[in-house]
């Protein structure tokens, strides 16, 4: 199965924020961004959210519901792409905003260090990872959220579950391209998979 990562509105900026123009030069048009992908892999980051406790032990992890062009209902994880001179700091923050509201308040890592880097290819077989579109490179983060989430753009909600139900087959089975994989890689790389 693969997996379609969205491509959000280019126009799309947080309410109230005027200091950015609406016609960003970093977009490419879809005509421009179709041949981009059949010739260079595209740099995405993906993030996985979620509650921790006053230690810092991760309680809840959050997992968005999209419903695909065929009506298919789908779990994935917040990701979009990088753009051409955003920081990576800066494209992790933009993307959860943009997935999860403006309220969600992730904390960033002080570090932007991913807990993994994750192969997407077109074809099955050559890693866990598949998009059906292109050759993507995503660096995978764990980021907390203390705020309210209200999802926005595609997602039509967020679920939060226990570690272990995140990291169970049957959430696995319901997220696609080797997400699952991933969301079992961050639980292990917060140490809640033994």
């Amino acid at each position: 199965m693969s997996v379609r990562t969205p491509d959000p509105d280019p126009d799309w900026l947080p309410k109230g924020d005027s200091s950015v123009p609406s016609n960003n030069p970093a977009w490419l048009k879809d005509v421009e961004l179709a041949e981009i992908r059949r010739r260079l892999p595209i740099l995405y980051i993906e993030a996985v959210p979620v509650r921790v406790d006053g230690l810092g032990q991760v309680v809840e992890v959050g997992v968005l519901l999209r419903a695909r062009p065929t009506g298919e209902m789908t779990r994935t994880l917040v990701s979009g792409r990088v753009l051409y001179g955003e920081t990576l700091r800066d494209a992790l923050f933009r993307h959860l905003e943009k997935d999860l509201g403006p309220m969600a308040f992730p904390q960033l890592p002080a570090s932007p260090v991913p807990f993994t880097i994750a192969e997407y290819f077109p074809l099955p077989g050559i890693s866990a990872f598949t998009d059906d579109r292109q050759h993507a490179v995503s660096l995978a983060y764990v980021v907390p959220v203390t705020g309210t989430c209200d999802p926005r753009q595609d997602a039509l909600e967020i679920t939060w579950m226990s570690p272990d139900e995140a990291a169970s087959p049957a959430v696995s089975a319901e997220m696609e391209g080797g997400r699952g994989a991933l969301l079992r890689s961050a639980m292990a790389s917060v140490g809640l998979l033994r």
